[in-house]
This record gives structure tokens, C-alpha cells and sequence, in this order.
């Protein structure tokens, strides 16, 4: 019996979709969210939600395919799937929802950090175009539990340690494997690998030195 069978997709609401991913996933905490779908099986009990969101980064939006479809990137944000699920249930929710989003263009990072390679993403045929960069993010004494974003957004260097003093340091950011899929048709995908500025790499099959 396949997938098709047995579960189906819908859009949710984006407020139910944080929810479970703050539950659920490993980093417990809510993700940017444009649009956002669940898994359902056959009982219609969600198992499954993945979310699409704006990167919070004008670098990534940018850097991808320039600064003319900048606003035509989405990021994949969050992806849950109860263990309950068979076999490339992530791949399947993955692959129909792809088609459904309102931009042409969608990054999303495998975490090296918790040995994730992103062999999902290899299934349903992204792009592979490397680690991201190398970058060291702020962290404050006392705000460990918050996300560096929370106190640290369009603040420079400068300024966070004017404000946070000897409470500030920095961590190594771990780098994460970069993918790429363009949800368009054949003749603007020629368009947007034209535009890519990220070279384009054989997957990478077990985890690389960061």
C-alpha cells in the first residue's frame, strides 16, 4: 500500500503548524511561516507539518538568484513526521507541497550539527549547492535559551556590546548543507539556473568536515 493510500495533504493554519512544530521538533522553538501544510491519515489525525517561510536573512534572499527574485524565495522552514509514518512520508509531504507555494524559488539547510546530511531533499531532487558560510553568531550570558535573533536583530557588533558588555560572546554557527528547488516550469527553471549563484555539487553522501 503506498503513501497515496493511506495519508493526504492539506494547507493549515499557520498558528496550529507553530504549535506542533514548538512540541515537536527537535529545536522546539517556532520558525519564520508564509504557508504551511499538515499530513493527515486516514483517520484525518495530523501526523505530519512542514512550513514555508521568508528567510529573516536579506543575504540569502538576495544571494541566491540576485537581487530581481529576491522576493521570489521561500525557505523550508520546519519539517515534522510522526515516527508512526511509514517509509518517505517526509519526502512525500516534501513533494506535495512543493507545487502548492506562491514563489518560484525554496532553500532549505540539513543540520551537520545533528549529523543530518539531507538525504530528504536528495529523494525529491534539489539542488546540492554546499555548506553555508562560515559565521559566528552573539550569544549573551543569561539568554542562552533565547534564539540570538530575539536580542540581537539589525544590531551591530558594536552596539550589542555597548549594550550586553562583558555578557556577550560569540559561538561558531554550524554549518549546514545547502539546497535548492525551483517550483516552476521547465523554461523558468532555465531561467532561474541561469540566475543561481551557488555552484551546483554532487550530493553529499555522508557527513563533511565543517
Amino acid at each position: 500500500m503506498s503513501l497515496t493510500d493511506t495519508y493526504f495533504v492539506e494547507a493549515i493554519p499557520k498558528n496550529i503548524a507553530q504549535e506542533v512544530v514548538v512540541a515537536n521538533h527537535y529545536l522546539h522553538r517556532q520558525a519564520p511561516c508564509s504557508m504551511a501544510f499538515g499530513l493527515f491519515d486516514d483517520m484525518s489525525q495530523l501526523v505530519g507539518v512542514i512550513l514555508y517561510g521568508v528567510p529573516a536573512s536579506s543575504t540569502l534572499l538576495r544571494g541566491i538568484c540576485g537581487d530581481d527574485e529576491a522576493k521570489n524565495v521561500y525557505e523550508l522552514t520546519r519539517l515534522w513526521v510522526d515516527d508512526s509514518v511509514g517509509k518517505n512520508a517526509e519526502s512525500f509531504l516534501i513533494g506535495n507541497t512543493l507545487k502548492r507555494l506562491d514563489r518560484e524559488i525554496v532553500v532549505s539547510f540539513a543540520d551537520s550539527s545533528q549529523g543530518h546530511v539531507g538525504y530528504v531533499y536528495q529523494a525529491t531532487n534539489w539542488l546540492y549547492t554546499g555548506l553555508s558560510s562560515k559565521f559566528r553568531d552573539p550569544k549573551v550570558k543569561g539568554l542562552e535559551h533565547q534564539h540570538h535573533a530575539t536580542y540581537a536583530n539589525g544590531m551591530t557588533n558594536a552596539q550589542l556590546r555597548e549594550k550586553y558588555g562583558d555578557r556577550l560572546y560569540f559561538v561558531d554557527r554550524p554549518r549546514k548543507h545547502r539546497y535548492i528547488y525551483f517550483s516552476a516550469s521547465k523554461t523558468r527553471r532555465k531561467e532561474l539556473m541561469k540566475k543561481l549563484n551557488y555552484s551546483v555539487l554532487p550530493y553529499p553522501k555522508t557527513e563533511v568536515a565543517a
